[in-house]
């Protein structure tokens, strides 16, 4: 099963809940990080890592002796990443998506493929929970490749824990896509309602079941709630704002290593979600 766990804006407690989560369970369990841009669930998971691996995406590269500059590439490119200009051949490498397009229609065969660094992946593990998580390259622009990327490294047969970016744009997307269930955290301030409408109409154009963790739920106002309630989403956990929380989140300590009853609040958690999972099934 996967479980992606999302919201609509950036500082709800995505990592907190997918951390906890993935300590909380005894069995087979792993974590995948694919907050790309500004990963930090190995602040706090602490994991040995094992493999680093340097990704690359293929974009274009023209061999301007064999080129006729009949144009044909830069027609079929959606993108604008590959254009005949005058008597030679730009090519944009940060917009190419790396379709292959180009090159299949070059009638010289004059295009062929090189690779562009997208980041890093490091894979590790701790005290039996596999842990896997992407490092974007410094100006890269897009994120999306580099998680699909990570996004291979699910094992079927375990449970896997997709800690997404934040918002709703194209990378949580490639985060929530063939998820078995996408689990929204979010706040009950009128920003955290806000972003919370987005992403639960994202996840809902995607067709997949999803359910709510209000996080400091004791703050703010009831609209969250009454919202949950009239868009029938179950909220499965509420986590009150608490100075101990506060304080092992600064320290880089989880919830469940300072207050172990929690252990069980999580897995709870995940048996209501395999609940819901199996009941759409």
């Amino acid at each position: 099963m996967i479980i992606s766990i999302a919201s609509g804006k950036g500082g709800t407690g995505k990592t907190t809940i997918a951390t906890n989560l993935a300590v909380s369970l005894k069995s087979d369990v792993q974590l995948l990080d694919c907050d790309v841009e500004e990963p930090n669930s190995h602040l706090f998971i602490q994991p040995v890592i094992e493999k680093v691996k340097t990704i690359t995406t293929p974009v274009p590269e023209v061999d301007m002796e064999k080129c006729s500059l009949c144009g044909k590439c830069g027609e079929i490119c959606q993108f604008k990443a590959i254009a005949v200009i005058a008597d030679t051949v730009l090519v944009f490498h940060e917009l190419c998506h790396s379709c292959g397009g180009c090159m299949q229609v070059c009638p010289e065969k004059a295009i062929t493929e090189t690779g562009r660094e997208l980041g890093v992946i490091e894979q590790g593990h701790r005290n039996g929970l596999e842990f896997v998580h992407g490092r974007l390259r410094v100006g890269e622009a897009m994120s999306p490749p580099l998680i699909k990327k990570v996004r291979e490294y699910t094992r079927p047969g375990i449970l896997t824990i997709i800690d997404a970016p934040p918002g709703t744009s194209c990378p949580v997307i490639a985060c929530m896509t063939g998820a078995d269930f996408v689990l929204l955290v979010t706040e009950p301030t009128p920003f955290g309602l806000h972003d919370l409408k987005l992403a639960v109409g994202a996840v809902k154009i995607l067709g997949i079941p999803c359910g709510l963790v209000i996080n400091r739920s004791d703050i703010g106002n009831d609209q969250v709630k009454i919202y949950a309630e009239q868009e029938n989403i179950p909220v499965l956990m509420e986590i009150p704002f608490d100075r101990r929380i506060a304080e092992a989140y600064s320290r880089g300590k989880m919830i469940v290593e300072v207050m172990p009853e929690w252990k069980e609040r999580f897995a709870k958690l995940y048996h209501q979600i395999k609940e819901i999972v199996f009941s759409n099934n």
